[in-house]
């Protein structure tokens, strides 16, 4: 069966932001090809994919390699965050559907049972699952991508939140999902503004040196994708 390049850009990309390909790493299209058990057109396809999002850049002599963003970029992305989520908020609290609410609430029910239970390996995929439902609740597609990209950005360059934050972090969500249902959106944008001034942001110490241990190609046994 033949695995796209979406597929394949979805892998590289969580195994980037997840650590797996640290900042500076060499991305040589046969070595990814192995690793991920594809041919080299889909890997040739889905690092330019990433080179236009910033995950990834190609020198000369080179090849390409793992973007190694500076303070100053990583900064600059909290203030950008910090504009573009409220604004987020708000969009998705005048243009959200039935179905949004729906998945909306179901995350802010698992997330408050998780947090309460200390289950921390959850609730990282349950937070972007939530942001990413709010940034697809603007009805926006130009303003879901910046969102969702922004997000992944993030999470990327900065730890996650300490577990002492996340039965309130989710309390937040879950008044923020009160205000979109309601439809008011200037209560959806102070509320998103609140929880990104209450958020801890901590840049994470790049990890150089080789590649950790490969994973299991994409086209047999990735959960994810």
């Amino acid at each position: 069966m033949r695995v796209s390049a979406h597929t394949v850009c979805t892998a590289i990309r969580d195994d980037i932001i997840g650590g797996v390909l640290p900042p500076g790493a060499r991305l040589a299209e046969e070595q990814l090809a192995h690793r991920y058990g594809v041919s080299r057109v889909p890997v040739r396809e889905a690092l330019r994919t990433l080179e236009s999002e910033g995950f990834v850049v190609s020198r000369r002599h080179a090849g390409a390699c793992v973007a190694q963003p500076g303070d100053r970029e990583a900064a600059d992305l909290l203030d950008v965050r910090g504009l573009l989520e409220p604004l987020g908020a708000a969009r998705a609290a005048q243009r959200r559907t039935e179905a949004h609410l729906k998945v909306l609430r179901g995350l802010v029910r698992l997330g408050r049972q998780r947090a309460g239970q200390g289950q921390e390996a959850d609730l990282r995929s349950l937070g972007d699952w939530f942001h990413e439902t709010v940034a697809r609740a603007t009805c926006s597609p130009g303003l879901t991508s910046m969102l969702v990209q922004l997000r992944r950005k993030i999470t990327w360059l900065y730890t996650t939140e300490p577990m002492s934050r996340a039965v309130p972090l989710w309390q937040e969500r879950g008044a923020l999902v009160d205000a979109i249902a309601r439809g008011d959106a200037e209560r959806a944008r102070a509320l998103s503004v609140a929880q990104l001034e209450h958020s801890t942001t901590v840049r994470r110490t790049p990890r150089q040196g080789a590649v950790r241990t490969p994973k299991p190609a994409v086209n047999t046994a990735r959960g994810r994708i």
